[in-house]
């Protein structure tokens, strides 16, 4: 397994830079774009050996080419994920940092694939819980555990409704209770900031459901009510991420 995966390494390491010259030279077709995800991030999901490497490349290439920011964002949202500490890119903050801007104009375009570059935010500032699960509350369900009596509680937030409910796979979702929703002056720390992030880029649907993932839920066991987004991030977050500089801190 080591030799081969060796072998991959050398054959990646020997592409991807023939490929983003041929990108770079305005050369680059669509089969050079399947190419380098087969070659750097199958499917968005699973990095291959150099991928974080060619990211500087690939963040200089993606100021002009929409193909390269989405590569990106992909490997720095596994990466980040894959690291759960925050480090994996400590040693090239300023890439991080064009990367982050050039997503944030992005974004403001309102471009179909909105999510992915949101998340792809959220993954670099950290917040890998968020970053792997958020959606745009179109039709999002989350798990967490009731933090009195540890039944686990379903949390519904988008077109079947604003509900925690206790989940019986042959009779769905019951005993129903409603969410309360934080308003946005009670919003704080990365709530708030997400829910701002939302407004700016005048994604309704998206601030509204963050103030219901930021609110309160009722257990429709015990009848406890505790904070949604405080019980998913105690049980999704990695047990301590070290004090690594973020992007233009030195």
């Amino acid at each position: 397994m080591a030799n081969r995966d060796d072998a991959y390494a050398a054959q990646a390491a020997g592409l991807v830079p023939v490929l983003l010259d041929q990108v770079a030279a305005g050369a680059g077709t669509e089969s050079t774009w399947d190419e380098l995800w087969d070659l750097l991030c199958v499917g968005g999901e699973n990095l291959r050996p150099g991928s974080t490497g060619a990211l500087p490349r690939l963040v200089a290439l993606a100021r002009s080419e929409p193909e390269a920011l989405d590569l990106a964002g992909a490997i720095v949202r596994r990466a980040m994920a894959e690291d759960e500490s925050g480090c994996v890119f400590a040693g090239s903050p300023h890439v991080i940092e064009e990367l982050r801007e050039l997503i944030d104009r992005h974004l403001l375009t309102d471009p179909a694939d909105f999510i992915r570059g949101f998340r792809t935010l959220l993954a670099i500032e950290r917040q890998f819980h968020w970053s792997a699960v958020l959606d745009d509350f179109g039709d999002d369900f989350y798990e967490v555990a009731c933090p009195h009596c540890h039944v686990t509680v379903t949390i519904a937030i988008g077109a079947y409704g604003r509900y925690s409910a206790y989940r019986d796979w042959d009779a769905g979702d019951i005993d129903r209770r409603e969410l309360r929703p934080a308003s946005a002056a009670e919003l704080d720390g990365t709530g708030r900031w997400m829910y701002d992030l939302a407004v700016r880029y005048g994604r309704d649907r998206l601030a509204e459901g963050i103030t219901y993932l930021m609110g309160r839920a009722e257990c429709p066991r015990c009848a406890c009510v505790f904070r949604v987004a405080d019980e998913y991030a105690a049980a999704n977050l990695p047990p301590a991420v070290p004090d690594c500089p973020r992007p233009g801190e030195s």
